[in-house]
């Protein structure tokens, strides 16, 4: 959380009883100079927005849907202020269940439609939307961002049948999925782990220069995608498209677009099949990478060769700390995975996300050990969702 985002928070806590929402935004306002846009204040560290009831249960419209879109990429903090106490919650795309008025039209090319408080979940994923989660909740948001919650707040909002299939698992298919861990320890264990490992080596030295011009995009979506592309892309037109565009000052990056697989290389090898999910973290920065789509997942482990991976390159200003090759089920990752299975569309379990400082971790200090009993558990509940 910022500094600015905390003194906030202490502001306003500092100022329950006020009961005058009016009162409250101008003293807000005087002491961060903040800007006006209509109803919303915001500056570059958050957005806010008072609203007054008698009590927290309250359902005034906050703010538009194209409004919010504005200052999504921040916290988004809603205010009410009750006779007693000053309530804050983070009203960004993610926290909010549905879009209420006006919104029959909203379509994924239509931005439309308002949203009341009562919009806002409580709690997401049981953790509950308060001032002292915000340091937690909003890594979440930014690993999801806005057209990541686009396409759910328009099936919740409309009705419109949602896209996608949800992965039946059958009981022939089930003890493969389960036994996914024992062969991702066996795959670790072999030879074939270290090929794969020198493979991928190869390509972040190979572009290693382009891949710290490429650190340097501030749009994190695109920053990722390049990277990702330089090291695991398919055409090597594009890729070296991508390195001119580079060395010209992150100027003129051609559009591409990147398939929605579970990983973004394949390896076959005589006794495995594996998909390696390839992400990039900025040490510096407090984000939670989005993870893979639970049911893409159980679909490829419902394969008997099958091994998931994920490919972890760290980057530091100026230099590449290091990159890691670890299973989807090693320790630490499992553990620091967050099921998002309300936030992907009625036809689907839902996506992960990895908590950041959990791959951090991981980057300074490599480890590969997998937990089969804890992984197996793991399984059975996304099975379960």
């Amino acid at each position: 959380m910022s500094d600015a985002l905390q003194k906030l928070l202490a502001l306003i806590k500092a100022n329950d009883g006020i009961d005058d929402k009016g009162r409250l935004a101008r003293i807000v306002f005087e002491a961060f100079a903040l800007t006006k846009d209509r109803s919303v204040y915001y500056c570059a560290d958050f957005a806010i927005r008072f609203s007054s009831a008698a009590k927290r249960a309250a359902s005034n419209t906050v703010a538009s849907l194209s409004r919010l879109q504005k200052y999504d990429d921040r916290p988004f903090v809603v205010c009410l202020v009750t006779e007693k106490v000053n309530h804050c919650f983070l009203a960004n795309t993610t926290f909010l269940k549905k879009i209420s008025h006006s919104s029959q039209q909203l379509r994924e090319n239509n931005i439309r439609g308002s949203f009341n408080i009562s919009d806002i979940v409580p709690a997401f994923e049981g953790v509950a939307n308060m001032p002292d989660n915000f340091e937690r909740l909003f890594p979440i948001h930014v690993g999801v961002g806005f057209e990541g919650n686009l396409v759910r707040l328009v099936e919740a909002t409309t009705n419109i049948s949602p896209t996608g299939v949800k992965f039946t698992v059958s009981d022939a298919v089930a003890p493969v999925i389960l036994a996914a861990p024992e062969r991702a320890a066996r795959f670790i264990g072999s030879e074939d782990w270290a090929v794969l490992k020198a493979e991928l080596d190869a390509q972040v030295n190979r572009f290693r220069s382009e891949i710290l011009l490429a650190a340097l995009i501030e749009n994190g979506n695109v920053r990722g995608r390049v990277i990702e592309y330089l090291i695991a892309g398919e055409d090597e037109v594009l890729r070296q498209e991508l390195v001119a565009a580079l060395k010209a000052g992150n100027r003129g990056i051609p559009r591409f677009k990147t398939e929605y697989t579970l990983g973004d290389y394949t390896r076959i090898f005589p006794v495995y099949d594996t998909e390696t999910d390839v992400k990039m973290k900025i040490m510096i920065l407090s984000s939670n990478p989005k993870a893979y789509n639970l049911d893409k997942m159980l679909e490829f482990l419902a394969n008997s060769r099958s091994v998931f991976m994920l490919y972890f390159v760290g980057v530091d200003p100026g230099k590449i700390v290091n990159t890691v090759l670890v299973s989807m089920f090693q320790e630490k990752l499992l553990r620091a995975t967050i099921l998002l299975k309300h936030w992907s569309g009625r036809n689907s379990r839902g996506v992960t996300q990895f908590e950041g400082a959990a791959i951090n971790d991981l980057i300074e200090k490599p480890q590969c050990s997998i937990d089969a009993a804890e992984a197996g558990q793991f399984l059975q509940r996304v099975i379960a969702l």
